[in-house]
């Protein structure tokens, strides 16, 4: 039997993601539920971490995540958070570049945690340093970009504990946003409000076929370990927080 193929992810979230395995993997999930999982390039691996939910409002993310993810025993649902069947609960919760395209924020932390088993937790990214706002971040429709204590702040009222704060990225991530910047000059946004800007935005850079992957893999390599010598700075933060037991 062939063994899909795991889809590449980009430079920006291959830096990511080398964070939130090492965090999901010494979390030791049984579930795993991810919420706005795109096009499942991230979803893919976490379904070979546990019984793996999702859960994506986009028409075209989904069609390709559920695509991706049902090949590999995982569960893909049309819609948000409050799609996923009521009352059940889950080892880990997480959202990856998900919260800055939500005007409530605070709201949409207060429906997630819920989400998670008493004593499980919840895993986020965010793009941080809010100075860095920017261009594309006006093109995928951000509401905001976080800071550590912010973030934190907003997971503790929303009753999380024991919130722990990783910034990732450094050097490497802050040439990409540079980057993404230049090319967000000349773009035109798909939709006026950051919504229809949200709707579409998972779909933008993202790299396709094992060659692109294997080239991606090669030349992010060497930064992997330079971002793990400075995890208080970078322009991305991963945050993890548990729900009380």
């Amino acid at each position: 039997m062939t063994t899909p193929q795991t889809p590449p992810l980009a430079p920006r979230a291959a830096l990511r993601w080398n964070v939130v395995s090492r965090v999901v993997s010494g979390l030791r999930p049984t579930t795993i539920l991810e919420l706005g999982c795109g096009q499942g390039a991230m979803g893919t691996r976490l379904a070979r971490m546990g019984t793996y939910l999702a859960a994506e409002p986009d028409d075209k993310s989904f069609e390709t995540a559920h695509a991706r993810i049902t090949r590999l025993g995982g569960t893909v649902i049309h819609g948000d958070h409050n799609k996923i069947p009521e009352g059940s609960t889950y080892d880990v919760v997480c959202a990856f570049e998900v919260l800055e395209h939500i005007a409530d924020d605070a709201a949409a932390l207060a429906g997630w945690l819920p989400l998670v088993k008493p004593g499980g937790h919840l895993v986020l990214s965010v793009p941080s340093e809010p100075h860095r706002f920017g261009p594309w971040d006006e093109l995928v429709g951000h509401y905001r970009r976080y800071d550590a204590a912010g973030l934190t702040a907003r997971l503790g009222d929303a009753g999380a504990v024991d919130i722990k704060m990783i910034h990732y990225g450094w050097p490497l991530g802050y040439l990409l946003d540079s980057v993404r910047d230049r090319l967000a000059g000349g773009k035109t946004a798909e939709g006026e409000t950051a919504e229809e800007r949200t709707s579409g935005s998972g779909r933008i850079l993202q790299p396709s076929g094992a060659a692109a992957g294997a080239l991606i893999k090669l030349a992010v390599s060497p930064f992997i370990g330079l971002q793990r010598m400075r995890t208080g700075k970078g322009p991305g933060l991963v945050a993890v927080a548990q729900r009380p037991a």
